[in-house]
């Protein structure tokens, strides 16, 4: 298109799978571009449930075979004259339909004996439309490069949880819909500087605000199908199938996010930066709502209150780091890092029955964190053909919790959940090494092992500090890269992964086994030949495997978890 413009046109259909992609690109260096696009593709998910070994008890209630469709259509244009502000504005559509799995599952009692177990699918009903406006301008004053922008944002969800309970079970055969409708609206503003005060000193800046309203609407209603409508003498009712229906209310959120960061080159080879990030937000929200309950037997008397919900929640996180690299050693690379965050937050939740004005529920909650990360690792170039590296790093956050007014401030509080935790500690090591070496002009090997070590320490009310869990990896990995002639390439991997976490909850049950450690092992491999066939030209040949065998079945009582794939 002239002598500098270019159209282009990208497009495919992949019909059976409803897979279609169009593009379109006009641009022109001295002038800017235009470009506009759609984009529709669509995903499978497995929709069956559990399997209890004891009795084979397997349930196909309905088609497992779902689909979700994902689509997009854009339009976006820039302005790029030479020496002038840059203008950029896009707009895009997504949307989100279909049906996927979920493994929130039913419960059954058909288990020859064994109680009851949650194995009965459920599925998710999507539906979800997002409509985005972002424009940018970008400018260079002197040394400093500033920019701002905007970002408007619409979305609609109307989802729902679709799970059976008790399926087959003449007396107690129900259906639960949970409906999730959110409307959102959320506006973003944000700027950035970055500015060369000396050849060795480099500052930027970055500042966001963010403003988020959401209106809420749903339902939790049990009937004799999906999507039934609340009846107060539904035949099938049993004693604790809480629901609600009639919600209204929404939420607001205000965030503002300031980032300053100094990069300094004091020495040559020699580079510091400190940093600093600080992030405050305040949210507040309100849900009022008619929530059904059902009593004991004999009778299974439908109770129905309407409820508020009132929650404020705050917080204020101030984040340093300080990182350093040098390179003045002959085929050498060292760098450090630290990285520290200071944060507090309150919270004040209130639940008040409208009926009668009693307030059910009435907590305040403050909390403190501090988190500390330590990263310190080399490069080595020792020869040519061979460099390694090596890296280590330490993370701690703890989490302190504090409840100035709480309803049940004793041990025998009925309603302590969550607000029993006093302490959460979370502390990480991790070490890997990494060697590349080249034996031969064409031949690259790379090996690289991992290993890391997570312990999480909890601590509630009246109670001692406890570890809840300890997770370890092993991760081994080696790849090959040949290329015996001109034209033909070989590639191979391979990769091992040992991981477990290790909780005393399998100690604290003894043979009865109820809860066991869990494993997520696993070993992969792939191998890719290729050849050039011409110039614009390459055959591929590629080669997956992958296996899993995690499958805890110790207890012909107890429901297998894990994957044996």
């Amino acid at each position: 298109v002239g002598k500098k413009g270019l159209l282009k046109l990208d497009g495919r259909g992949i019909f059976d799978n409803h897979d279609y992609s169009l593009k379109l690109d006009l641009s022109n260096p001295d002038i800017g571009y235009l470009r506009a696009g759609y984009r529709e593709y669509r995903t499978w998910y497995d929709g069956s449930g559990g399997y209890f070994p004891r009795n084979g008890q397997w349930f196909s209630i309905y088609d497992d075979e779902l689909a979700m469709d994902r689509g997009e259509a854009w339009v976006e244009g820039g302005l790029t004259l030479p020496d002038k502000p840059e203008f950029t504005f896009k707009y895009f559509h997504q949307v989100r339909d279909g049906r996927k799995d979920s493994t929130i599952w039913g419960d059954t009692t058909l288990t020859g004996g064994a109680g009851t177990r949650g194995i009965v699918p459920s599925f998710r009903d999507i539906d979800e439309e997002r409509d985005v406006f972002a424009a940018d301008v970008r400018h260079k004053v002197g040394n400093t490069d500033l920019g701002v922008g905007l970002r408007y944002e619409i979305s609609n969800n109307n989802n729902s949880l679709n799970i059976r309970r008790r399926a087959g079970e003449p007396t107690a055969d129900r259906y639960l819909t949970q409906r999730e409708g959110v409307d959102t609206d959320v506006f973003n503003v944000h700027a950035f500087s970055e500015t060369r005060l000396h050849e060795k000193v480099l500052f930027t800046t970055g500042y966001s605000f963010t403003t988020l309203d959401t209106d809420i609407s749903g339902s939790r209603i049990y009937g004799a199908d999906y999507d039934a409508i609340y009846d107060p003498v539904y035949a099938r009712r049993q004693q604790r199938d809480e629901g609600f229906f009639g919600v209204a209310g929404g939420a607001k959120m205000n965030q503002h996010v300031g980032n300053f960061n100094l990069m300094l080159t004091p020495w040559d080879n020699f580079t510091i930066v400190p940093s600093l990030r600080v992030e405050k937000q305040d949210q507040d929200g309100l849900a009022q709502f008619d929530e059904t309950n059902v009593g004991a037997p004999p009778l299974l008397t439908a109770v129905q209150d309407s409820l508020e919900n009132l929650r404020d929640w705050g917080f204020l996180d101030v984040s340093e780091g300080l990182e350093a690299r040098y390179t003045g050693l002959t085929n050498w690379n060292f760098y450090a890092r630290g990285e520290w965050l200071q944060g507090d937050g309150d919270l004040m939740e209130r639940e008040t029955v409208l009926e009668t004005g009693v307030i059910d529920l009435f907590r305040q909650t403050d909390s403190s964190r501090f988190t500390q990360k330590y990263v310190a690792g080399a490069n080595w170039y020792p020869v040519r053909r061979l460099n390694m590296g090596g890296q280590y790093y330490h993370k701690i956050r703890s989490n302190d919790y504090d409840h100035p007014i709480d309803p049940a401030p004793n041990a025998t509080g009925s309603n302590r959940y969550p607000a029993f935790f006093r302490s959460q500690d979370f502390e990480t090591d991790d070490v890997n090494f990494r060697v590349t070496w080249r034996p031969l002009d064409n031949l690259t090997l790379i090996s690289r092992y991992d290993f890391q070590l997570s312990t999480i320490d909890n601590q509630g009310d009246f109670l001692s500090n406890i570890e809840s869990a300890e997770v370890t990896s092993h991760i081994l990995s080696e790849s090959v890269s040949w290329s015996p002639l001109p034209r033909l390439y070989l590639r191979g991997s391979i990769n091992y992964v040992w991981d477990q976490t290790d909780t005393p909850a399998a100690f604290a049950t003894g043979s009865t086994n109820l809860v066991s450690n869990f494993e997520n092992n696993y070993w992969n491999t792939s191998a890719l030949a290729g050849y050039a066939l011409t110039e614009k030209t390459d055959l591929q040949v590629q080669y997956t495997y992958y296996r899993a065998d995690n499958y805890q079945d110790d207890s012909q009582f107890t429901q297998p978890y894990g994957a044996d794939a």
